[in-house]
């Protein structure tokens, strides 16, 4: 799905994440590294494969859109007792092979309990808002007067409803005029449901398509 925003093409992917086709760069909110890791820490029985399937998901938008940089809009990590060694050495594998992209993480709430990323992820970080062109990145929505804002922290979603009952929680991207939510990426994060406000559009991912389900500004 291709929208202009800020005066800028960008494209919505059913990924979960955002490509700025003119400065080939994909941004993505709330990953949650580590998260499972320490809800197992915690004693809880969660399952693995969370941040595989992640990671998976991303290489497959970079290299889909041939992205050359990766902006995180906050919280790529999740807890300081989730940066396990297993995590930290299957992330750093993992960056290895996108040596060729270049990687910054807009800090979160959860990223400023948790730390920065070790040196071997090689990733650069920076406190909000962070300007970039004619965005101003952050983690928690809030409008700026320094520019259009991307977000995540809200961990949209939209629900639908169809026949014979038939109900769907969708995650979605939400666009107004000044500023873009993005939906979590992660896929053990969780979401709330979001009613869309005057001059809100709505984008629901499902499956392989992002679709508008609610115009706003129409």
């Amino acid at each position: 799905m291709e929208i202009t925003v800020a005066g800028e093409v960008v494209r919505l992917l059913p990924e979960r994440a955002m490509f700025w086709p003119r400065q080939r760069a994909l941004f993505v909110a709330d990953l949650h590294v580590g998260k499972a890791a320490a809800f197992r820490a915690a004693g809880l029985a969660v399952p693995e494969g969370h941040l595989a399937d992640d990671l998976s998901r991303l290489s497959q938008a970079i290299a889909r859109v041939g992205a050359r940089r990766v902006i995180f809009l906050g919280d790529l990590l999740h807890a300081a007792q989730g940066m396990t060694a297993q995590v930290i050495a299957q992330v750093a594998a993992w960056r290895r092979s996108h040596a060729d992209c270049q990687f910054l993480v807009v800090r979160g709430n959860h990223d400023r309990r948790a730390g920065d990323p070790p040196p071997e992820w090689a990733m650069e970080c920076a406190d909000e808002p962070y300007r970039e062109g004619p965005f101003v990145l952050r983690h928690a929505p809030g409008l700026s007067d320094a520019g259009y804002v991307l977000a995540g922290h809200l961990h949209p979603a939209v629900s639908l409803r169809g026949r014979g009952r038939l109900r769907a929680r969708l995650p979605c991207f939400v666009v107004s005029p000044r500023q873009m939510i993005l939906p979590a990426f992660g896929g053990f994060t969780g979401a709330a449901v979001i009613r869309p406000g005057a001059g809100e559009r709505i984008y629901a991912i499902a499956d392989q398509a992002v679709i508008l389900v609610n115009d706003g500004m129409a």
